[in-house]
């Protein structure tokens, strides 16, 4: 097994592009400059401009993705790159490459498996309408469903060690993926922090590819999802107890009037009542056996995380 050494990782720079002609030189220019030693990757996801050739031009390694969405591209990227430290970083320039030395040193010094460039800026201008909004929303979903979260879920500045990055199940397809990269860290309680970076607009004649409402709803149904594959004895348990309790609901009239009575003449409430309470008892089923299976599952994951060195391991570390 290849260990790796804190003197001179290898560092992958990672840049998944879509339209970005306009900005995709900087982008390779200045992160050439801040991690002078590290190879830059683009990845051209059926760009119908000139971002792959200006790309090229740039001096960066250009492949190509065809299935279209950021998930697809990241998915690939992590299959494809052999490195021992990766940063991944969109191609629009707005974000700080003078911070990326700065998070690559706090991965390796303190062995973590990933570092969040958390964006701050005062400019209007760098995000859209309801964009700082619906993050703030949708990482508050992660923190109640999870118990914990990063304070900027959705950032797309992020280093991760080879073993984090070669144990990632990724399943997304669009913009939903870096959701499921802070799912996955949070669940393998992997060594993870975050850092303050800058953050920019868009430079003039850049456009985002980012829709607000349809992909706001994308992630929101992947939090959702990643709830019931992670957690489905939660999930299940409280689908079961919302149906015990409309239940109990129904059934109460049902009671109050066979006191009163001895009848039940509310036969179809009858029938519904106890349809929901075997429905419960199913939920409640099936919530135990995907919960053992989850559990192995996670196990397997970590045993595959496992598989690699950290980033600060040193021969002499496994002496």
């Amino acid at each position: 097994m290849t260990l790796v050494s804190n003197d001179n990782p290898r560092i992958a720079v990672l840049v998944p592009c879509y339209n970005e002609a306009v900005t995709i030189a900087q982008v390779v220019s200045e992160f050439r400059q801040a991690l002078p030693l590290a190879t830059i990757h683009v990845y051209d996801n059926n760009s119908s401009d000139d971002t792959a050739a200006i790309a090229r031009q740039s001096g960066a390694s250009v492949r190509h993705v065809g299935l279209q969405g950021k998930g697809n591209v990241i998915r690939r990227m992590f299959a494809d790159i052999d490195a021992d430290i990766y940063l991944l970083v969109d191609g629009d320039a707005t974000y700080h490459a003078p911070s990326a030395p700065l998070m690559v040193r706090r991965l390796q010094e303190d062995g973590l498996d990933m570092v969040v460039g958390s964006r701050q800026s005062d400019e209007q201008a760098a995000y859209r309408a309801g964009h700082r909004w619906g993050n703030q929303m949708l990482t508050g979903c992660v923190t109640v469903l999870f118990g914990r979260s990063f304070s900027d879920m959705l950032s797309g500045y992020r280093v991760f060690s080879r073993r984090f990055v070669k144990s990632f199940p990724a399943q997304a397809h669009g913009f939903e993926t870096e959701t499921e990269l802070t799912v996955h860290a949070l669940e393998l309680r992997v060594p993870a922090a975050e850092i303050e970076t800058p953050y920019g607009a868009r430079p003039e004649g850049s456009f985002s590819k980012l829709n607000t409402y349809r992909d706001g709803w994308r992630i929101l149904q992947t939090i959702f999802l990643l709830l019931r594959t992670e957690k489905p004895l939660a999930f299940f348990g409280y689908a079961g107890l919302a149906m015990v309790v409309l239940a109990l609901l129904l059934a109460w009239p049902l009671f109050v009037t066979y006191a009163q009575t001895g009848l039940v003449p509310r036969l179809p409430t009858a029938v519904l009542v106890m349809g929901l309470l075997m429905l419960a008892s199913l939920s409640f089923v099936c919530g135990l056996v995907l919960d053992t299976m989850t559990r192995a599952r996670h196990e397997m994951k970590r045993l595959a995380y496992l598989a690699h060195p950290g980033p600060a391991s040193n021969p002499g570390d496994r002496a």
